[in-house]
């Protein structure tokens, strides 16, 4: 085998350990013993769009073998389609569990810290979204729309992170831990990457 095919493999099997692991620890949560079938449904919505989250900077910036270029960025929308709908779910469920809750959380006035923090990521996604099928059909020079995208990525992330680390659920500290870090270096890299820039800058 071949070094570059070597390393390739490297890289996969690492991404897979980071995005699996935490998902599985979570599934062994003693925890989900007192809880719906629904709001588990809408829990693991919520862990693994947390886990997808992190293959978005790295398809933005070419850094998965075999997903650069055109490919990578076709890869990207698909995830980001698969992100929308899996934090939809995830709030879903928690709608249907507890509406109360759901409703104290979307109007900022939940007693729990990491509900605004859910909610502006929510949003800010949501708004991506929008802006990822409006694309074509919006005013909006190449660059601009590159730079709104960023700037709502920069408000996802550390969102969701924070999201994520002041809850006290399903998933295991640690891996929880390690998958958020994964996050943060992965989208500082990616927005710091000279070559996004570079065509952000070129593309008027």
């Amino acid at each position: 085998m071949k070094m570059p095919s070597i390393r390739q493999a490297a890289i996969w099997l690492t991404l897979a350990i980071v995005l699996s692991v935490p998902i599985v620890a979570a599934a062994a949560s003693p925890l989900l013993a007192w809880r719906d079938p629904v709001y588990i449904a809408g829990g693991f919505a919520g862990i693994a769009a947390m886990a997808l989250l992190l293959l978005q900077p790295l398809l933005a910036a070419g850094d998965l073998p075999g997903l650069s270029g055109p490919r990578g960025r076709r890869v990207h929308r698909r995830v980001g389609g698969l992100l929308a709908v899996l934090v939809a779910i995830h709030v879903a469920g928690l709608w249907v569990t507890s509406p109360p809750d759901m409703v104290d959380a979307l109007l900022f006035r939940s007693p729990t810290p990491f509900s605004a923090w859910g909610v502006v990521a929510m949003w800010a996604l949501a708004a991506t979204a929008l802006l990822a099928a409006l694309r074509g059909r919006l005013p909006l020079r190449r660059r601009a729309w590159r730079n709104a995208h960023t700037t709502l990525a920069m408000v996802i992330v550390p969102g969701s992170v924070v999201h994520a680390v002041l809850i006290d659920g399903a998933m295991e500290p640690v891996s929880k831990a390690l998958l958020c870090l994964a996050v943060i270096a992965a989208t500082v890299k990616a927005i710091a990457d000279p070559r996004l820039r570079k065509g952000a800058q070129s593309a008027r």
